[in-house]
């Protein structure tokens, strides 16, 4: 365990003079140590959708820190939700003191850490928070809004938080802020259980070694492998032969036209699960599941994964399959998550077979399920 209440304050305090103007649109990113010898990073500045977060990635695996700082007023939520996302990935705490400022968006990035903790009031959130739809594909001002409404309760749910903060937040305007209190940071999951009072956060003596032990090179592949590429390309790959191209981002909606396995797709757009795709002569709405996108590095052809779990962290997932007794592999998801199926890969009827002895004798959970892996970005672990 090591206590941040003085160090960190004192690093915020120390670091104050060489803050990035919060105008400024580009994140900023600084490593510091404690007085246990533990190293954290501070991000700064506000989140702008252009920000590449390729600083961030490099800072980490110069510093290899354990936790993770903000001084930030917000901004884009789509950027503030894509720190948190690789900060989940990574296996990163995060960690706010008064001292310095995390509002609106900024909250959102916050909430990536696997361990949390924060003083009371060093957390705002407001109308605002809500009001940047850069990066969320959307056509109207009302889809917008409801769009983006999705996408944060889905990041919030993803995060292991009550979406409930949700409701809190688009209760003062953006002329208004409200900091939580200890309190509320505990019952909306905004922290993880570590003291409002200390602000301690555990690091088992596992991880530090390990954190210690591991060389660059290790932590750069492991940032590399996590990087999604844009999808833009791909060909219609549909278990049933065929796949149908909708009027909107539902299953349920309208099919427009349908095209046969094979047919080439320009991806216009994604939006959670969907993308919005040309093809067949034709305009509309396809699943993620449906295409195999050229831009992704699977490459199975149309024999099957038998999919037996997913997690938000890499640092889960591996300790799943180092448990297990089947054989078990990782792939990055295209939505971030990681996807743990079996080593091998099977013809369609094989993989259903394999699938119900696996489940009738207990081994894998009743949820798992074929799949051709087409949100397979790429395997991650463990061979």
């Amino acid at each position: 365990m090591f206590s941040l209440r003085k160090s960190l304050s004192v690093g915020f305090a120390v670091c104050a003079g060489m803050a990035a103007d919060p105008t400024e649109a580009r994140l900023a990113y600084s490593a510091h140590l404690t007085d246990g010898g533990i190293r954290f990073v501070i991000v700064r500045g506000s989140f702008e959708f252009s920000d590449n977060l390729a600083d961030f990635r490099a800072i980490v695996i110069r510093e290899q820190p354990a936790a993770i700082g903000f001084d930030s007023p917000g901004g884009n939520v789509a950027k503030a939700m894509e720190l948190g996302r690789i900060i989940r990935a990574l296996g990163l705490s995060t960690f706010q003191v008064r001292d310095a400022e995390c509002a609106s968006a900024c909250s959102l990035a916050f909430l990536g850490g696997v361990s949390r903790a924060a003083q009371p009031g060093s957390i705002g959130v407001h109308k605002s928070s809500f009001s940047d739809t850069s990066g969320i594909p959307t056509h109207d001002a009302v889809s917008a809004v409801q769009q983006l409404t999705a996408e944060v309760i889905g990041y919030m749910m993803e995060m292991g938080t009550d979406p409930a903060l949700l409701q809190l937040s688009l209760s003062y305007d953006s002329d208004d802020i409200r900091y939580l209190s200890g309190s509320e940071m505990a019952k909306y999951k905004v922290t993880t259980g570590a003291s409002a009072q200390t602000l301690s956060i555990d690091v088992p003596a596992e991880s530090a070694e390990r954190r210690a032990s591991s060389s660059n090179s290790q932590q750069a592949n492991t940032l590399q492998s996590l990087e999604i590429p844009l999808a833009s390309s791909g060909s219609i790959l549909h278990p049933r032969g065929s796949a149908p191209i909708k009027l909107a981002e539902d299953a349920a909606a309208k099919s427009v036209a349908s095209a046969p396995n094979g047919t080439a797709v320009k991806i216009l757009a994604t939006s959670r699960d969907w993308y919005r795709v040309s093809t067949a002569g034709h305009i509309g709405y396809m699943h993620s599941s449906w295409i195999r996108v050229d831009q992704f590095e699977e490459r199975s052809g149309d024999r099957r994964f038998v999919q037996v779990k997913s997690f938000s962290s890499l640092p889960e997932a591996e300790a799943f399959v180092k448990q297990s007794s089947v054989p078990l592999v990782v792939h990055l998801a295209a939505n971030g998550w990681l996807a743990v199926t079996l080593k091998d890969i099977y013809a369609a009827q094989e993989a259903k077979d394999v699938l119900n002895a696996l489940k009738s004798n207990g081994l894998i959970a009743e949820d798992s399920m074929v799949t051709l892996g087409n949100t397979y970005v790429r395997r991650v672990c463990c061979e």
